[in-house]
C-alpha cells in the first residue's frame, strides 16, 4: 500500500503546474541557504535539490549554540528524539521519526560506525566530541537504497572538519561545574601538494549520579575521554588525489548498577566502562573525461573495544570492527542528467562471530528544468546470513514559483540481523534461530517550503508516514530471536526561520510523531510532542549569543510507566577580545528544571562553564 501511496505521491509533484520563472535575490543569506551542498544524499545535491527530507547543522551553528556533545547538536532537529542513561558518558541513543535507535545509521567520513557487537547494532553518541565536526546531516526515512543495511529508519553523516589553506589552528581551555574541564588544540596546514590536520580535545568531569540523586543516589560518576583526530591529503597528477583520516576516542565512564525495585531499577553502584572507538578511511579521488566522471575508491575500517569492570572484578568484555570496501563513479552526463554508480563490501565481526555484505546500488538524477529536480536510486544487497534485498528509493522536488518549493520521497529499507540476534540462544533453546528475516520498512514525506520575497522569513512543513515489519525482538518462547513485531509511524515536522535584521534571528522547530506497534501500543520512550526555540545575537561588534528552549512531551519506559514532560533552557555568549581571541560562556538549564530522560536516570540542574579559545 505504501508504494503505491509514494509512487502515486511523487508523480503528482512531476504534473505540468505552471512554472513561475526562478528570481535572483540580493540576500546574501537566502543565497547560501539555496547552495547547501549534502553529500549524504550520494549525488552532491543542494539542499533544496534532494527532494527528502536533510537537515544540516554546520560548525558556525553548532559553535553559535554552544554545544560540546553532537548528542544535543542532533537532539535540535526535529523528529528526532534523543534519551541517554545519564549525563556525562551515560548510554547515548537516536531514534528518527519514531524507528528504534538501532535503525539509525551513523557514519563517519562515509564509514558505518555502529557497533557490531550491541545486540541491536546501534551507535552510542555519549563520546562524540563537536570539535573535531565540521557538519552533521540527518536523513531522515529509510535510505537503504543508498547506504544498504542498517538505514532502516534514517542516517546520521557526520564530516569531520577539513585543513585549510596555509598555517592555521586554535587553542581552547574551558572549566565549569561538576569539576568539569574541557581542552584541545589543532594544528592545520594547506598547500600546494597537500594538506594536513591534527586535533585532539579531552574532557574529564567527576559528574554526577547518573542514578537520579533525589532517589538518594549521592553517588558522584565521572567520566573522562580523550579524542584524537589526524587527516593528510597528497594531490596527485590530473586533479587525482590521495586522503587518509583517522578518528580516535578514548573515554572511561562510571556508570550505576542493577537495582531491582528502585526507580528504572538503577541505584548506586561501582560500576566502570572503558570504551576505545576507532574510524579511519583511505580515498583516492580521480576525475576522468575532462572531469564529467568522478572516481572514488575507498577503504574504511572501524572498531569498537569495550571492557567493563564491577566492583572491581571484570564484568563485560566485546570487541568489534568493519571493514568496508567502496567504490563509487559519478557521471556528470549534461547539466541535466546524473548517473552514479557504485559496489561495496562489508565485513563485521563481533567477538569470534563473523558476516559479510555485498552492494551493488546506482542512482540517477534527472533535471528537466531549473525547477524541477528528480532523483531515483535502486540497490541489491546480498547479506552471508540473511540473503538478499533490493530496495528502491523515488525522490522530486519542483520549485511552484520564487517563493514556494514542494518535494517528496518514497523509499525502502531494511536491517539484517546483527551478530549477536543471529548467535545468541538461551532458556532451553538447541541453538539459534537460523531463519531470521532481515527487517524492512517503506516510507513517505511530503513537504512544502516557503520563503518571503525578502528571504527574512522561511517555513517548511513535513508529512509523513512509516511502516516497519518483520522486527527482530528477544523471545523467551523460542529461547532468541524471532520477527513478530512491526511499528506504525506517522507525523508532521515544522520548521520556520524569521530574520529580523542582519543580527537577529529566531528559529523554530515542532514535531508530532504518532508510533504504535502492530497492536496499537505507543512506543516507548517516544515523546508524541516535542521542539526547540533557538534565538540569536550577533551584531557587528565584539558580542554575541544564543538562548536555546527545548521542550519534550511525556513518554513511556518499557515497563509503561510515564516520564514526565520537561522544558529546558540554555544560554550561550561570545565575546571577541580581538580577532585571534574570545571569551564565551554557557548556562545551562537556566531555570533548575529537574527531568529524566530515561526513567531513573537523573540529569543535571543549573550549572555552566566558561572558556577562552586563540585562533591563529
Amino acid at each position: 500500500m505504501l508504494r503505491a501511496l509514494g509512487i502515486f505521491g511523487l508523480a503528482v509533484l512531476v504534473l505540468p503546474f505552471n512554472i513561475g520563472q526562478a528570481q535572483s535575490s540580493s540576500d546574501g543569506e537566502e543565497t547560501r541557504l539555496e547552495t547547501i551542498v549534502v553529500t549524504g544524499t550520494r549525488i552532491e545535491q543542494t539542499a533544496a535539490e534532494a527532494g527528502s527530507t536533510v537537515r544540516v547543522i554546520d560548525a558556525a551553528r553548532i559553535e553559535a549554540l554552544g554545544f560540546n556533545q553532537a548528542l544535543d547538536v542532533i537532539a535540535s532537529a526535529p523528529g528526532v528524539t534523543i534519551n541517554q542513561n545519564g549525563a556525562f558518558g551515560g548510554a547515548a541513543t537516536v531514534s528518527i521519526r519514531g524507528a528504534s535507535s538501532d535503525k539509525t545509521l551513523v557514519l563517519i567520513d562515509g564509514v558505518s560506525v555502529n557497533d557490531t557487537t550491541s545486540p541491536g547494532g546501534g551507535f552510542d553518541f555519549a563520546r562524540l566530541d563537536t570539535e573535531h565536526i565540521e557538519r552533521i546531516e540527518i536523513l531522515s526515512g529509510p535510505q537503504s537504497t543508498l547506504w544498504g543495511t542498517d538505514a532502516i529508519g534514517g542516517v546520521v553523516s557526520i564530516v569531520t572538519k577539513r585543513p585549510r589553506e596555509g598555517l592555521s589552528g586554535n587553542v581552547f581551555a574551558q572549566a565549569g561545574s561538576f569539576g568539569a574541564f574541557r581542552g584541545g588544540a589543532s594544528l592545520s596546514r594547506g598547500g600546494d601538494r597537500g594538506d594536513f590536520r591534527i586535533t585532539a580535545t579531552r574532557l574529564a568531569t567527576d559528574g554526577i549520579s547518573k542514578a537520579d540523586e533525589r532517589n538518594g543516589n549521592p553517588e558522584d560518576d565521572s567520566f573522562d575521554s580523550l579524542s584524537l583526530a589526524v587527516q593528510g591529503g597528497i594531490k596527485l597528477p590530473a586533479g587525482a588525489r590521495l586522503d587518509a583520516r583517522v578518528l580516535q576516542t578514548d573515554a572511561t565512564n562510571e556508570f550505576d548498577s542493577f537495582v531491582f525495585g528502585a526507580q528504572g531499577n538503577v541505584g548506586d553502584g561501582d560500576e566502570i566502562s572503558e570504551t576505545k572507538e576507532r574510524s579511519a578511511n583511505l580515498s583516492l579521488t580521480a576525475p576522468l573525461l575532462g572531469g564529467r566522471l568522478d572516481n572514488l575508491l575507498m577503504v574504511g575500517h572501524a572498531t569498537i573495544d569495550r571492557h567493563n569492570v564491577s566492583y572491581g572484578a571484570p564484568s563485560f568484555d566485546a570487541e568489534g570492527e568493519r571493514t568496508l570496501f567502496r567504490y563509487q563513479g559519478t557521471l556528470r552526463i549534461n547539466a541535466r542528467n546524473t548517473l552514479a554508480a557504485g559496489v561495496e563490501r562489508e565485513k563485521s565481526t563481533a567477538n569470534l562471530e563473523r558476516s559479510s555484505l555485498d552492494g551493488l546500488f546506482a542512482l540517477y538524477e534527472l533535471s528537466p528544468s531549473q525547477d524541477l529536480n528528480l532523483t531515483a536510486g535502486l540497490r541489491s544487497d546480498d547479506h552471508d546470513r540473511a540473503g538478499s534485498e533490493t530496495t528502491a528509493r523515488l525522490a522530486a522536488a519542483y520549485r511552484l514559483n520564487s517563493a514556494m518549493t514542494l518535494r517528496g520521497s518514497w523509499g525502502e529499507g531494511f536491517k539484517a540481523p546483527t551478530i549477536f540476534q543471529s548467535a545468541f540462544f538461551c532458556c532451553g533453546a538447541s541453538g539459534a534461530n537460523t531463519a531470521l528475516r532481515p527487517e524492512r520498512s517503506e516510507g513517505i514525506d511530503v513537504g512544502l517550503d516557503w520563503r518571503s520575497p525578502s528571504g527574512r522569513t522561511r517555513t517548511g512543513v513535513t508529512l509523513f508516514r512509516q511502516d516497519t515489519e518483520d522486527l527482530i525482538v528477544f523471545s523467551f518462547g523460542v529461547g532468541g530471536y524471532e520477527n513478530i513485531a512491526e511499528v506504525e509511524s506517522e507525523g508532521v515536522e515544522i520548521s520556520a526561520r524569521w530574520t529580523f535584521s542582519p543580527s537577529l534571528e529566531l528559529l523554530a522547530d515542532y514535531a508530532w510523531i504518532n508510533a504504535t506497534d502492530g497492536r496499537g501500543t505507543p512506543l516507548r520512550y517516544l515523546p508524541r510532542h516535542s521542539g526547540d526555540l533557538a534565538l540569536s545575537f550577533d551584531p557587528a561588534g565584539p558580542y554575541s549569543g544564543s538562548v536555546l528552549l527545548r521542550y519534550n512531551g511525556p513518554e513511556t519506559d518499557r515497563s509503561g510507566i510515564e516520564v514526565d514532560q520537561w522544558t529546558r533552557i540554555d544560554i550561550s555568549a561570545r565575546y571577541e577580545l580581538s580577532a585571534d581571541v574570545e571569551l564565551y560562556a554557557r548556562l545551562e538549564n537556566v531555570l533548575d528544571t529537574h527531568y529524566q530522560q530515561v526513567l531513573g536516570y537523573g540529569t543535571p540542574g543549573r550549572s555552566g562553564w566558561v572558556g577562552a579559545r586563540w585562533r591563529y
